[in-house]
């Protein structure tokens, strides 16, 4: 194929990939299931095995060709693996930025060892489990050191704590002590993910081509050594190094620059550490833990957040197309991974869960926990797809792994929600968080909410909290020493939980993030005069492009008003708007409208009102305009009575369109001889041209 060709051929897929992950991803988020399920299934319904590899016409083979071959075992092409294999990149490199360092070495000793124990058993679970199965179906394996059954264990043993994260939360026991305890065994679980698959990658390289059960338990002890002494080395070298990287870094002034470094040297460490042997993404996740206790982590966190939206979900989509679903209804797919759900669910609940009850939980708190460690993700996904890309996997097993993933994001929202049910308490003795406590703030808009808890995680992260964001969507934690936080933010409302002992420093916290901000907001209006800058809004050099123009509806035109008054006119002019079906909400229209008015008065010059809001009262940028020869008082800045009325209403996520159209009708109500002739126009149409036919 000509390189162009290829090109070509590979931008339409990416762009097939993120309009399906963006869609399914969508779909699963209002049937309230995590988004990662979604993207998978958009990427096994696209993907090669399904209507990815349909011929239709220009693609004889389908968009996306199955491209097995005797030289790899992907489903897909080799260029876009290397996508994917980006994603897991930056995936891992911000999963290194969001760990709690400090947390991982001293913070929490429950959390430590359920993490440890739960992880080193699903390992080993996993481990002998694939051994037994795979022998069960008569497929030829010598030991429990096969590379297949040690990178099943791998796949065993990480938790997606997002999953769980959200389930506590709709339950209010984010922050309850098996809550914080799940959050705190993440952390532990993820390294301990790393250093297994590292050490597995480097038993899988030395045993390749070997008879695996002619390795001694010496030789599988300096293997590991050398893997662990490898990962340990790098990692406390850029430890010990990483605030003069941060120093580096910050060099280079401006902060996007410096993130996109960051990210830069990520990419360098995990081509690095690939070529001794350990997997991309241990490189990438070392990078991200050395960096993640500076002052510098929030930052690039921020800026390579576009990154992560884009790329992630297609690493997930990727990991789909492999799937092939006619292999997922064989007997092989189906018993292997319902067998080896079942083996992996209970090693977290047991080697978690049971741990728990020698770190101060009684049976139902062990439970809990056990059920909340149960679901596998991202880094599950990813060893799956190593698996698969080094031969080690075949689509039969890389389709029953996927499997088991799926179930155990599916079915442990259930699970945990049936164990959080029991009534009592999870810990043997009352504990500090326990005893812990609620208060919710109101605002008027969510924009105010936003603003109240993006300045309160800064103030936090300054008073030496570490600031985990977006655990799941919405809900954030700050962490130190033994004080837990967690901020959930929904609408215009703003709910923070937190022990009893702990709330009186996070009421306090709060009043003087709210102070800062209304002392702001005084010297803002001390600088700045919204009704002089109000004068220069209209002007006749405004682009006014055909798509802006034509939100102008002839049926949403008056010539005749009936009001009499400002707040008849606002009143008629949205009705006019719901009568032509435009509104999702009247009442919330007229009222954001009126409020929007009450802050300052939308009328302008020369007999003009442009009356306007953004609003979730409708679902797309809506006009109406209106006449009243007579004029009514709006309070114009000429003090002249305002005799065309302009209403614009906008959704408040998507307003772009209406800040243009606000833009362009002044400009074009400029012009006094236009301005005349539309309020003298004998019909709705008729002004509408006018209005159509303005140049600048």
């Amino acid at each position: 194929m000509h390189i162009t060709d290829l090109v070509a051929g590979l931008v339409l897929q990416i762009g097939v990939i993120i309009l399906a992950v963006r869609l399914f991803g969508r779909l699963a988020k209002l049937i309230k299931i995590p988004s990662v399920l979604g993207e998978l299934l958009a990427g096994v319904i696209i993907g090669p095995f399904a209507l990815g590899g349909i011929p239709i016409p220009f693609f004889p083979e389908g968009i996306f060709p199955l491209a097995l071959t005797t030289h790899h075992t992907l489903a897909v092409s080799l260029e876009l693996y290397s996508f994917a294999t980006f994603a897991s990149i930056v995936l891992l490199f911000v999963t290194g930025l969001e760990t709690d360092l400090s947390m991982f070495l001293r913070y929490s000793v429950a959390g430590s060892i359920i993490g440890v124990s739960g992880a080193l058993l699903s390992f080993a679970t996993g481990t002998l489990a694939s051994y037994l199965l795979l022998s069960f179906f008569g497929l030829h394996v010598e030991s429990f050191l096969d590379p297949r059954c040690l990178m099943l264990g791998v796949v065993a043993t990480t938790t997606s704590v997002g999953i769980t994260a959200r389930t506590l939360s709709e339950r209010k026991k984010l922050d309850s002590p098996e809550g914080v305890t799940i959050l705190s065994a993440s952390v532990f679980d993820d390294v301990i993910w790393i250093i297994l698959l590292a050490i597995a990658l480097g038993i899988v390289s030395f045993t390749t081509g070997q008879a695996s059960a002619g390795l001694s338990a010496v030789s599988i002890l300096m293997l590991a050594g050398k893997v662990i002494g490898i990962w340990f080395g790098v990692t406390v070298l850029l430890l010990l190094c990483s605030k003069l990287l941060a120093k580096f870094l910050k060099s280079f002034k401006s902060s996007l620059e410096f993130s996109v470094l960051a990210l830069g040297l990520a990419l360098i460490l995990a081509g690095l550490l690939e070529k001794q042997g350990l997997a991309l993404i241990i490189g990438a996740y070392i990078a991200g833990l050395a960096l993640s206790k500076t002052d510098i982590a929030a930052i690039v966190q921020d800026r390579i957040r576009a990154l992560y939206e884009l790329f992630v979900p297609i690493f997930f989509a990727v990991m789909g197309m492999m799937v092939d679903i006619r292999e997922v209804t064989t007997p092989f797919v189906l018993i292997f991974g319902a067998l080896f759900t079942l083996a992996v669910i209970l090693s977290k609940v047991l080697g978690s869960g049971g741990t728990a009850l020698l770190s101060g939980f009684n049976n139902k708190g062990a439970l809990r926990i056990g059920m909340g460690m149960i679901p596998r993700g991202e880094g599950a996904l990813i060893t799956c797809g190593i698996g698969l890309a080094i031969g080690i996997f075949d689509i039969k097993l890389f389709s029953a792994a996927v499997f088991m993933i799926f179930l155990t994001i599916v079915i442990s929202p259930a699970l945990l929600g049936l164990a959080l049910k029991i009534p009592g308490q999870g810990t043997r003795k009352p504990v500090k968080h326990h005893d812990s406590v609620r208060e919710i703030w109101n605002f008027e808009t969510k924009e105010i909410a936003d603003l109240v808890v993006d300045n309160l995680l800064a103030e936090l992260r300054n008073e030496g909290f570490y600031i985990q964001m977006n655990i799941d969507e919405g809900i954030s934690q700050a962490r130190k020493d033994d004080i837990a936080i967690f901020i959930t933010e929904e609408h215009a409302s703003i709910m923070i939980s937190t022990a009893k002992t702990d709330m009186p420093f996070v009421k306090n916290e709060v009043y003087e993030v709210i102070l800062d901000l209304y002392h702001n907001i005084e010297r803002l209006k001390l600088s700045a005069s919204p009704a002089a800058m109000k004068k220069e809004l209209s002007d006749t050099q405004a682009r006014t492009t055909k798509n802006i123009i034509a939100l102008i509806d002839p049926n949403c035109l008056i010539l005749d008003l009936k009001g009499t008054s400002k707040g008849q006119i606002i009143s008629e002019l949205v009705d006019l708007l719901d009568t032509n079906g435009k509104l999702l909400d009247k009442d919330l229209v007229l009222a954001d409208v009126l409020e929007r008015e009450r802050t300052m008065s939308t009328g302008m010059d020369h007999g003009i009102a442009l009356p306007h809001a953004k609003t979730d009262g409708i679902a797309d940028t809506a006009v109406a305009i209106g006449v009243k020869k007579e004029g009514v008082n709006f309070e114009s800045m000429d003090g002249q009575p305002s005799q065309l009325f302009v209403l614009i209403v906008s959704p408040k996520k998507d307003c772009g369109l209406y800040v243009q159209f606000l833009a362009a009708i002044g400009a074009i109500l400029r012009d006094g001889t236009l301005r005349d002739a539309i309020i003298n126009a004998s019909a709705p149409t008729e002004a509408v041209e006018l209005m159509k036919k303005f140049k600048k």
